[in-house]
């Protein structure tokens, strides 16, 4: 079996590939062979568990989450990987490697038929400039998994993490506390990379609950407030949240009506805030 935590085996087996890291994908493997039993044991709560994995790279990750679940499906976007990926991953028969865009495959179809009645989580080591759009996919289509434990960027996971109602929280904040309870988990420094990136990452875990669901009837239209609002982040939200059709003075009244002050800014609203300003304006 092969460590694909160890610098000298990675650069042998890439080299027999002639593969070379592409820094248009965000290619950078775990090195340190800590981070991705830590990231498995994080992820699965019992052997009886499915894992739909993104981003496989060269199976370092994919290895750990084999050795402790049901079986593993990874999606992996780089074509040269798959080929790699057969022959790092020989010893497992429970992992299936699936060459796509996870942007822009049906990933409630693919689990619907590789995931039939089972326990999911997903999980992955993400690169950077997907990092948003991937995450805000996997919330909006209502997968049928438990949890989702990815590897971000220190920064994101801050931003991920945050409560809403703080100087932290951004539009990705509110529909993260929208569909999940969000939770950092360990540190990962840069140096567990290969190759090195700029900035240190976080393992971030999001349990999905349907708690919020309940309180709003059209999604798309409570987050396009809130994605509004946000965009003029600076303004107060007597002016920030004036959406047409809405008028000031109906803004006006309804703040008052809520005892939420004019002169707040959006990002100091709290989750119920944006709600019950939705539920009595816009919905």
């Amino acid at each position: 079996m092969y460590n694909l935590s160890d610098i000298t085996t990675i650069k042998a087996i890439l080299k027999k590939n002639g593969f070379s890291f592409s820094k248009a994908l965000g290619q950078n493997f775990i090195i340190d062979p800590t981070v991705c039993p830590q990231m498995a044991e994080a992820a699965i709560p019992d052997a009886g568990y499915g894992v739909l994995e993104i981003g496989p790279g060269i199976g370092v990750l994919t290895k750990e989450l084999a050795k402790r679940s049901k079986h593993v499906v990874a999606i992996e976007l780089d074509d040269r990987l798959p080929p790699i990926l057969q022959e790092t991953l020989k010893d497992f028969d429970n992992i299936k490697i699936i060459q796509g865009d996870a942007l822009k495959l049906d990933l409630n179809q693919l689990i619907k038929e590789e995931f039939p009645n089972e326990k999911l989580v997903i999980c992955a080591n993400l690169p950077y400039y997907i990092t948003s759009p991937l995450i805000m996919k996997l919330l909006e289509e209502n997968l049928s998994a438990e949890a989702i434990v990815v590897m971000v960027q220190k920064e994101a996971a801050d931003r991920l993490c945050a409560d809403v109602g703080t100087r932290q929280a951004g539009a990705v904040t509110v529909a993260v506390n929208y569909y999940a309870k969000a939770e950092k988990l360990f540190f990962v420094p840069k140096t567990a990379f290969l190759p090195s990136p700029k900035v240190d990452s976080e393992v971030i875990k999001l349990t999905l609950t349907n708690d919020n669901k309940k309180d709003i009837e059209d999604e798309a239209k409570f987050f396009q407030m809130v994605q509004t609002a946000f965009t003029k982040r600076r303004k107060t939200i007597s002016n920030s949240l004036c959406i047409p059709p809405v008028t000031k003075e109906q803004l006006t009244q309804a703040l008052n009506d809520l005892n939420i002050p004019g002169t707040a800014r959006i990002e100091e609203l709290t989750m119920q805030n944006l709600k019950d300003i939705y539920n009595r304006i816009f919905a």
